[in-house]
C-alpha cells in the first residue's frame, strides 16, 4: 500500500506560511473529508503544526480552520519573553546573567517560552491522536528533536502497530507517545529557549543536527511525499546577483540569521535535489525489480513565490523593542542586516497573517498539481483494495 506523508520543516514565525498552505489543501477538500496525509512528521515549529493536525483527524477543513485561526491571533507575548534581553544595559551583562543562571541550574537560554507551553496546553489535545491512530485516520506522527547528551537527531513517533524504531550513528527513530514536552523540545531553538528534558535527557530544535527531513517518513513506509517549506522561491529561472558590491564584514545577527538558514532551510534543500535525482535515476532505469532497495517517490513540493526576508522588512518595527534593540546590539547595522534573524522571531499578527495569505496563494497557484498528487493516492488505494 503507498503512504503518503506531510513533511512540515522548522522556521519559527515562517511556520505561518504551512498554514496558508494547508488551509488552500483544505478549501480543495469538501468539508467533512478526513485528513488526506498517512503520515505526518514536524519539525521545530512545524511539529506544532502536525501534532494539530493530527488531532483534528477527523475533518482536514476543520483542523486547518484551527490552525489558521490560531497562527492569525498569535502575539509575541503568547510564544515568548525576552526579559531576559534588556533594553538599555549591555549584552555582556545579559549573557553573563544567561550563564549565572544555567550555573545555578536553569537551562541556558536568552528567552522564556513558558507562553508557548500554556498555548499548546490550550489549543493541542494530544489524547485524541491515539484515537485518530486506532480509527485508521492516521498511521504515525513524527516529531524531531535533538539530543544534547549524544548530538543525535531522534524522531519520537506516535503510530501503528506497523511502525519499527529504527538506529543508527546520528539518527533514532523512537516509539513514544506524544506530549507537550516533545513540541517543546522540538522548538527548542539553542541559546534562544531552554533546553527541554523529555525522561532522562535534554532536548532542543528538532532542525539542529537533522542530516535529512525526509528520512523519517521514508523509513515510515512513506512513497508519496507533500513538502511545505519555508525557504525562498525555489525557481530555475532565478537568478542569483553575484557581482553585488562589496559588504561590509557580517554582524553577528546577520550569521544568526545564516546560521538558522542552514538549520531550517539547507538540510531539506539538499534532501529536495538528492531525492530528484533518485527519481530521475530510477525513471531512466530499466530495472522494475519490487524488491529493489531504491524506490521511485513521488513528491509534491510547495514554497515561496516570495522572498520571505523582506516580508520580515516590511513588519520588522513589529518585532517587541527588546528583541529588537538586542538585535541591534549584535551588531546589524541596518534593519534589512537582521531580516533573516528577525523573520524566524516575528511572532506579530500583521507578520503572520502576510505569511499565510502567501502560502494560501502560492497552493492554489498549484491547485491542478495537488488534486492530481491526491488524485493518484486515491487511485492506487483502490487498486490496493482490488
Amino acid at each position: 500500500m503507498k503512504n503518503s506523508a506531510l513533511i512540515l520543516s522548522g522556521g519559527g514565525a515562517r511556520a505561518a506560511y504551512q498554514v496558508g498552505v494547508l488551509s488552500a489543501v483544505g478549501k480543495i477538500f469538501f468539508r467533512g473529508h478526513p485528513l488526506p496525509f498517512d503520515i505526518l512528521c514536524g519539525t521545530s515549529a512545524g511539529a506544532l503544526n502536525a501534532a494539530m493536525l493530527a488531532t483534528y483527524s477527523e475533518d482536514f477543513r476543520l483542523a486547518t480552520g484551527q490552525l489558521s485561526y490560531v497562527w492569525k491571533h498569535l502575539t509575541h507575548d503568547q510564544i515568548y519573553r525576552a526579559s531576559r534581553w534588556p533594553l538599555a544595559s549591555s549584552l555582556t551583562k545579559s549573557v553573563i546573567s544567561t550563564f549565572k543562571k544555567q550555573s545555578d541550574g536553569d537551562s541556558l537560554s536568552l528567552m522564556e517560552n513558558t507562553p508557548l507551553k500554556h498555548l499548546l496546553e490550550r489549543y493541542l489535545q494530544l489524547d485524541e491522536v491515539q484515537n485518530s491512530i486506532d480509527q485508521g485516520r492516521l498511521k504515525a506522527l513524527v516529531i524531531s528533536a535533538m539530543n544534547y547528551s549524544n548530538g543525535k537527531s531522534e524522531c519520537f513517533f506516535q503510530g501503528t502497530s506497523s511502525c519499527e524504531e529504527w538506529n543508527s550513528e546520528k539518527h533514532s527513530g523512537i516509539r513514544q507517545n506524544i506530549n507537550h514536552d516533545h513540541l517543546l523540545a522540538s522548538s527548542a531553538i539553542p541559546i534562544l529557549f531552554p533546553a527541554q528534558k523529555i525522561n532522562t535527557h535534554y532536548y532542543g530544535d528538532g532542525a539542529i543536527r537533522q542530516r535529512s527531513a525526509l528520512s523519517p517518513a521514508l523509513k515510515l513506509g512513506a512513497t508519496e511525499l507533500f513538502i511545505i517549506g519555508v525557504s525562498r522561491k525555489r525557481k530555475k529561472d532565478r537568478v542569483t546577483n553575484t557581482e553585488e558590491t562589496p559588504s561590509r564584514p557580517p554582524s553577528i545577527a546577520q550569521i544568526a540569521g545564516q546560521l538558522m538558514n542552514s538549520a531550517f532551510i539547507d538540510n531539506l534543500e539538499e534532501d529536495i535535489k538528492s531525492l530528484s535525482t533518485i527519481n530521475r535515476l530510477l525513471a531512466n532505469s530499466n530495472q522494475t525489480n519490487e524488491n529493489e532497495t531504491l524506490k521511485k517517490t513521488n513528491t509534491l513540493i510547495v514554497s515561496p513565490s516570495e522572498e520571505i526576508n523582506d516580508i520580515a522588512l516590511e513588519h520588522i518595527e513589529t518585532l517587541p523593542k527588546t528583541v529588537y534593540n538586542a538585535l541591534r546590539h549584535l551588531g546589524a547595522n541596518s534593519d534589512s542586516g537582521m531580516a533573516t534573524a528577525a523573520s524566524y522571531l516575528l511572532f506579530s499578527q500583521p507578520y503572520l497573517r502576510a505569511l499565510i495569505q502567501l502560502g494560501y496563494k502560492d497552493a492554489m497557484w498549484e491547485k491542478d498539481r495537488i488534486e492530481d498528487f491526491f488524485y493518484q493516492k486515491s487511485l492506487q488505494k483502490i487498486e490496493h483494495k482490488k
